[in-house]
């Protein structure tokens, strides 16, 4: 899982030694290649067979997995053409809370005092984040990160989904294979960002690094974590992730020299704070329930 977040941290730096593509083009070239890698591993691992009957016979939930993916993949890179890597990836952290909220309201899984103290304490990280962008007179810059809250909500959808299939499972049903998701996601947002990017202006360099992020720092990282969520608990896994805001940051500052500003530091070391905190606890109470 720590190597998965490293992959996914690339993102930010790579995009800075784009040449000629931007805008809509990164975000459908990092896709297409993304589906690309997905095509080829999920037909390694299933046979292409398995893989196409389960596209086939998803249903809603595979779909609208599917759509969560595609908005994640998309919001994301369009959001670091407009703001700062530590601006993008300090709003995503806050997608744990985001599921806990959307949890609570449709599955009706009761929130500890501790996940609501974690809540209050990351809206003030972000509110400080926004405050400093406000009174910097950036559009761009809120634009960028109004963007990049699409992230963390199609997140929890998503993640809010695949607990609500699990439960059915649970009663006896059989889910479709989610991990196809994850190519549908691809599929679609390639799809929908083609007639937007068009012209295409990628030069080769740009196709090269494009080709990196949709297969180093998508598809295989995406696969790892879905295979090692099998072994770890929620808990693991969600403070693991957050490993990504570090590393993407600290990538963007010495590989592009995109230092975080004051506000970004602290109002994410707030809702890093509120999030370790948060899980460590429940991981911390598992622990003792277990033992």
């Amino acid at each position: 899982m720590v190597l998965a977040t490293l992959m996914w941290s690339i993102a930010g730096v790579v995009s800075r030694f784009l040449e000629s593509a931007s805008g809509f083009e990164v975000t459908f070239w990092r896709s297409a290649f993304n589906a690309l890698a997905l095509v080829l591993l999920l037909g390694v691992m299933k046979g292409p067979g398995p893989l196409w009957a389960t596209l086939r016979r998803g249903g809603r939930a595979l779909w609208l997995s599917g759509a969560c993916w595609a908005v994640m993949y998309t919001a994301f890179m369009m959001a670091l053409t407009l703001t700062s890597v530590a601006n993008v990836l300090v709003t995503m952290a806050i997608g744990p809370l985001f599921t806990a909220l959307l949890s609570r309201a449709v599955l009706g899984h009761r929130l500890a005092p501790r996940t609501w103290a974690a809540i209050a304490l990351a809206g003030v990280g972000i509110a400080w984040m926004y405050g400093q962008e406000v009174q910097a007179s950036d559009p761009r810059a809120l634009l960028g990160m109004g963007v990049a809250l699409a992230v963390p909500i199609a997140a929890a959808v998503n993640w809010t989904l695949l607990q609500h299939l699990k439960t059915r499972q649970h009663l006896g049903d059989t889910p479709p294979d989610m991990l196809s998701a994850v190519l549908v996601g691809a599929l679609l947002s390639a799809a929908v960002t083609l007639p937007l990017a068009w012209p295409l202006s990628a030069s080769p360099h740009d196709l090269g690094l494009l080709a990196l992020l949709g297969t180093v720092q998508l598809a295989i990282p995406c696969l790892m974590a879905v295979a090692v969520a099998r072994v770890l608990s929620g808990p693991e896994v969600s403070l693991l992730g957050l490993l990504e805001v570090l590393f993407g940051v600290l990538w963007a500052w010495l590989g592009a020299g995109e230092a975080p500003s004051l506000a970004v530091l602290g109002g994410g070391g707030l809702v890093l704070l509120a999030l370790v905190g948060n899980e460590a606890l429940a991981l911390r109470k598992r622990v003792q329930e277990a033992g």
